[in-house]
């Protein structure tokens, strides 16, 4: 199993079988072109190792907004970086544009917190670490978890942990956040988690009680689930004819949006691949935890005049 940086990238096995149909010949049968990768979540850059290493006359352009990961990806890709095969861009892939960046054969988002930065203290995603609750993905934007508790009304915060955390009953949570605040202000992300199992405590087992919490934090610091929405939609607009995107979702918030996005919103320029979603095998599960709230769908680009065909037969 490939990994980098002691991180095992999710799926890996069914990302390189879905790529290798669009990625195994050098050109494009249609155009000529040669083949072209887009990763738009690099992270420790796992998949993108995987498909340089298998792909050696594929070139790629690969996004990420935390700097961290693009100054690891650096050192990582220096050959690759050197002989003008890949293009690293420091940014969110709401920022992808087939102009300026070019069109692909494949595209991957992996979408969600990578584990270097659920491991790392210091940038507050994890109840299981003391660290300043921070939670950004991108070290330039200026509010962070901690300005959302301190800002944001109670109504705010209900409203917040129900819709982004599916929390159905956070009531007590929130007036105890309230109450608390007025005399010290959230910093750690222990001194919220703390907070949580104090008044929530453990409901189900192996479950901690800040788990939806957080992740609503973290949703709304990133505003992950308009950049699903929006940067996805962009995407689908680089793929060249028949190419394919694929997305790695773990929650259902953004997994419900895909669902819709490849289903109902971008079928004036191709389809989704399977009718089911695609999910971790019983083997990655235990070899991987973090794998098991992940789930794939894939996007493929059709032909025009094969669209326009769909389009005509619709209507007869």
């Amino acid at each position: 199993m490939t990994k980098v940086d002691n991180h095992t990238p999710v799926m890996l096995a069914e990302i390189l079988s879905l790529a290798d149909p669009v990625l195994s010949l050098p050109t494009s049968t249609l155009e000529g072109q040669a083949k072209r990768y887009l990763d738009v979540t690099l992270g420790r850059g796992g998949h993108l190792k995987a498909i340089l290493d298998k792909y050696p006359h594929v070139s790629a352009v690969a996004f990420d907004q935390d700097i961290d990961a693009i100054i690891y990806a650096q050192k990582l890709f220096e050959t690759e970086i050197a002989e003008g095969r890949l293009q690293l861009v420091h940014g969110n892939f709401l920022n992808y544009s087939p102009e300026v960046h070019g069109n692909f054969d494949f595209a991957l988002a992996d979408l969600g917190v990578s584990s270097p930065q659920l491991d790392q203290a210091e940038r507050g995603f994890s109840f299981y670490h003391t660290g300043p609750l921070d939670m950004r993905m991108d070290q330039s934007l200026t509010q962070k978890a901690s300005d959302i508790l301190a800002e944001y009304s109670e109504a705010q915060l209900i409203e917040l942990f129900k819709n982004l955390g599916e929390v159905s009953s956070p009531f007590r949570v929130v007036r105890a956040i309230v109450f608390d605040r007025k005399t010290k202000p959230f910093e750690t992300t222990t001194q919220l988690s703390g907070l949580i199992e104090r008044v929530d405590g453990w409901r189900k087992k192996g479950v901690h009680p800040a788990t939806q919490y957080f992740l609503a934090l973290r949703l709304e610091v990133n505003q992950e689930l308009v950049v699903a929405q929006e940067g996805v939609r962009g995407l689908a607009l680089g793929l060249k004819p028949q190419a394919r995107m694929a997305v790695l979702t773990f929650h259902s918030l953004e997994d419900r949006i895909i669902k819709r996005l490849f289903k109902e919103q971008l079928t004036q320029w191709g389809r989704p691949l399977f009718k089911k979603v695609i999910e971790p095998t019983r083997e990655e599960l235990l070899s991987n935890p973090r794998s098991r709230s992940s789930k794939l769908r894939v996007f493929e680009r059709i032909l025009q005049d094969a669209m326009e065909s769909k389009s005509k037969n619709k209507y007869r």
